[in-house]
């Protein structure tokens, strides 16, 4: 049965005309038919090569629809390929794999403006259901994708099942993580940050970036575009909706807003490549429309709820954050991390948390964000050292946040985070000092898909580490990605770790495992 994206569009010969005239020497499309009451935008088109070479992506689930995205790229690592012109880009969604019961469809432009990206905000759907979608330009047609409505507000459903994961270096492995997550059956995925990094061609690495370090549009586009050509985290994003967040290798290395790690660096320059990243950021990303950036601001922060089972607060604690106290590295507590004009949230995304996290109806809360919360020491003995990247350099907005969870009695707080290449499961307390201070709620970190390359079941000093701080639970150093299985009554956690990531096709096995009961804040070992 041929659905609409097999019909082509009317004839139209003065849209040829223009079309050829507009096209130049440089254009990939091979001469076709198209309207233009806005210029050359192209209908029906045939590629010389296929323009759906990153594959296509769906996100932000709603009870009545998902995003649904795709680039055309036909060659993907030398800025996409594509002329300076509009395309119409055919999209539908059926209720079957063979498209045989398609129940939405509609046309999107491709413009030049946002590297001929795609996102469509399909409305109008049943409520927590799984459908499937593709995209036609022209004479091409995409890879199938399949994603999924979440459940009513009003409903608690039985099951939530999804998977966390960060740290994705493309030099210092494979990303062999995801064939096994592709199995598991996830409801979705949650990237926590460093989707790609910025950082130049490194030499005696089992893979390779293109180029120098990144800076321009299309030095970002290029290399968003050479990460989702990679064959298993392209599957991935096909399989089941993402819900996505940065952390700062998007953009530069820990960063902190319009300040860089380098000092010396011309504040407007450095906003100016932000505004190139974030751009690349939103067309490379299911994201919708809210998050169309303005320059160098892009509101990524937002709520996706899971019915009454589970609310996911998407953070952003680099866009707004003050610079790094004392230096940044690993330092003591003073009156540098304790100064309250500190905040890795900002004023605004601090407030819409708190009102959320206050109007909540769900059993859980789940802050989806990117640095460790846990006030980890990481000096043996006496003296005290602590991250003044993550979330204990800012230490008055972390000691705020925590009295906030346990006064206004917040139910069942869980933290997922990203950024440092280990797997923890923490405690988080009002008070670490205190070994009877109360446990407002649990952290559970998750290693880099493979940052870091191939690593070991306990990192180096790492029984140190989990004396010194008896509210950490469980610490590591393989590569892999974590998986959540939540209902109800409980919330439980697998710890997933690959045997290798320097070369493909590695093995997996489910390292620990802690579960969280209803009402029950810190995690229990399986």
């Amino acid at each position: 049965m041929s659905s609409s994206l097999d019909r082509p569009s009317p004839l139209d010969r003065r849209s040829f005309v223009k079309w050829v005239g507009a096209a130049g020497s440089g254009a990939l499309l091979v001469p076709g038919w198209g309207r233009t009451a806005e210029g050359a935008v192209f209908r029906h088109t045939r590629f010389a090569d296929d323009p759906f070479t990153l594959g296509v992506a769906s996100g932000d689930p709603a009870a009545d629809g998902f995003v649904i995205w795709t680039r055309l790229a036909p060659k993907p690592l030398e800025g996409g390929g594509m002329p300076a012109s509009l395309v119409e880009v055919a999209w539908e969604v059926a209720e079957d794999e063979a498209f045989n019961k398609v129940v939405q469809k509609g046309v999107a432009i491709a413009t030049p403006q946002l590297g001929h990206s795609v996102h469509v905000e399909v409305e109008g759907l049943k409520p927590d259901r799984w459908y499937w979608y593709r995209f036609k330009a022209g004479d091409a047609l995409s890879p199938a994708g399949r994603s999924r409505t979440f459940p009513e507000a009003s409903v608690v459903p039985d099951r939530l099942r999804f998977a966390f994961v960060s740290c994705q270096h493309y030099e210092t492995g494979y990303f062999t993580a995801y064939q096994h997550m592709l199995k598991d059956d996830l409801d979705a995925v949650v990237h926590l940050g460093d989707y790609f990094y910025e950082y130049a061609a490194a030499n005696n690495r089992p893979r390779r970036h293109i180029g120098g370090e990144i800076e321009s549009l299309e030095d970002y586009r290029n290399r968003h575009a050479l990460y989702k050509t990679d064959p298993d985290l392209q599957a991935m994003h096909a399989a089941c909706p993402w819900l996505v967040t940065w952390d700062d290798h998007e953009f530069d290395n820990n960063y902190a807003a319009g300040i860089s790690e380098q000092s010396g660096i011309d504040p407007q320059l450095f906003l100016t490549r932000r505004a190139a990243a974030y751009q690349a950021y939103y067309e490379h990303m299911p994201l919708r429309r809210s998050a169309v950036p303005r320059g160098p601001e892009m509101q990524l922060y937002r709520s996706v709820p899971f019915g009454r089972l589970a609310n996911f607060f998407v953070l952003d604690t680099r866009q707004y954050r003050s610079d790094q106290p004392n230096g940044d590295g690993l330092k003591e507590l003073n009156d540098a991390s304790a100064d309250p004009r500190g905040t890795l949230l900002g004023a605004k995304q601090r407030g819409w948390l708190t009102s959320g996290l206050i109007q909540s109806e769900t059993t859980w809360n789940v802050l989806a964000q990117q640095v460790m919360m846990a006030l980890v020491d990481r000096k043996a003995g006496v003296e005290k050292r602590y991250s003044m990247d993550q979330w204990p350099g800012y230490d008055n907005e972390r000691q705020g946040l925590a009295d906030f969870l346990h006064q206004r009695r917040v139910p069942n707080p869980i933290v997922l985070t990203g950024d440092i290449h280990k797997n923890y499961a923490n405690e988080l307390k009002v008070g670490y000092d205190d070994p009877d201070s109360a446990t407002v709620g649990t952290e559970f970190v998750g290693t880099s898909i493979s940052s870091g390359g191939d690593g070991s079941v306990l990192p180096r000093g790492g029984q140190e580490l989990l004396d010194e701080n008896p509210f950490v639970k469980f610490y590591n150093d393989e590569r892999g990605y974590v998986r959540c299985d939540v209902t109800p009554d409980e919330w439980r956690t697998d710890y997933q770790v690959l045997e290798y990531v320097t070369k493909p096709d590695s093995p997996a096995t489910t390292r620990a495992s802690f579960v969280v009961e209803n009402g029950r804040p810190g995690p229990q070992p399986v």
